[in-house]
């Protein structure tokens, strides 16, 4: 997990990004540990942004467990909004509310949501809005924390010099392209150690910038510049990846067991500039094997090992 934190007077947080974890179970422990370190009792409004897929919903169960999320990727859908429920009856029965925005767009006009979300302020609640960037030209109020859900997760509190919801956007949007990218290939490239070079243990996973570690206990005897070359040759091939349930994506039709179903790109076509480390690094710490992949742009720091 990668981390920089930038403190302002007061040691109030201004900056903080980790590398977005593989999985919902390492999104929602990301999530307590965003909760407990940069959210205050006094924050109100909590802005959430990120493209389908992120993990927007995990890390929200993760800050705020028992949450009542309206629309999770369980595809349970809460009707009527909780808010607007609320609003109707002329009081807040709850503390803490949750919106995602693109969602309710389907059903309620966007100045509508904007009204009851700063009703709700006004009262003292706390309401945590994913798609923020959406609500904010109307609502123009900035949250208190905004959190970015991409290939990275950002927390910032803004100022009122920014950052707005719009810059955050734009920065986990790009990002999100190469986690996915990232997250496929990892597959492919475990699949391949497991079905074709009898890899019986399991592997474990860590974040790299642009890619994939997988973590295992011992030195496989294949080469990996060879499992290199058929990953690429899958890649090649233009196989379709599904998701299939929170547990599994399908692989064309091969069902394959995966922590994170929902990050992945369509079509292996899609990932680009794949290449792996061609040796094993070990970790003295852990006394484990690493197998590290990359996708995108190269880097100096990473592509360095290639060397």
């Amino acid at each position: 997990m990668k981390s920089t934190v930038t403190m302002g007077l007061g040691d109030q947080l201004m900056y903080a990004s980790y590398f977005a974890p593989r999985g919902r179970n390492r999104m929602y422990i990301l999530g307590q540990q965003i909760s407990e370190r940069y959210l205050s009792p006094l924050d109100r409004l909590i802005g959430v942004i990120g493209d389908a897929g992120a993990g927007k919903s995990s890390l929200v169960k993760g800050m705020f467990p028992g949450l009542e999320l309206t629309n999770d990727d369980d595809g349970v859908n809460i009707r009527p909004l909780p808010l607007l429920k609320n609003i109707d009856r002329g009081f807040f029965s709850s503390h803490t509310y949750h919106v995602d925005i693109r969602f309710e767009l389907a059903f309620t006009q966007i100045h509508v949501l904007a009204e009851v979300v700063q009703q709700a302020l006004d009262h003292g609640k706390r309401v945590i809005v994913e798609h923020f960037d959406l609500l904010y030209p109307i609502l123009k109020t900035n949250a208190d924390v905004l959190i970015g859900v991409g290939g990275e997760v950002i927390v910032v509190r803004p100022t009122i010099f920014g950052p707005i919801p719009q810059e955050i956007r734009d920065v986990v949007v790009k990002t999100l392209q190469y986690r996915k990218m990232a997250h496929t290939a990892e597959d492919l490239t475990n699949r391949i150690l497991v079905k074709e070079y009898g890899a019986i243990l399991e592997f474990r996973h860590r974040d790299v910038h642009h890619g994939f570690v997988l973590e295992y206990p011992l030195e496989l005897s294949v080469a990996l510049p060879e499992v290199e070359s058929k990953v690429k040759r899958m890649i090649d091939e233009g196989i379709n990846i599904s998701y299939c349930d929170e547990e599994h994506i399908k692989i064309d039709e091969m069902t394959w067991s995966c922590s994170g179903p929902r990050t992945h790109v369509r079509n292996t076509e899609e990932i680009e500039n794949f290449r792996l480390i061609p040796e094993y690094k070990y970790d003295p710490k852990t006394r484990t094997y690493l197998i590290i992949g990359l996708v995108g742009p190269v880097s100096d720091a990473l592509d360095g090992f290639m060397l």
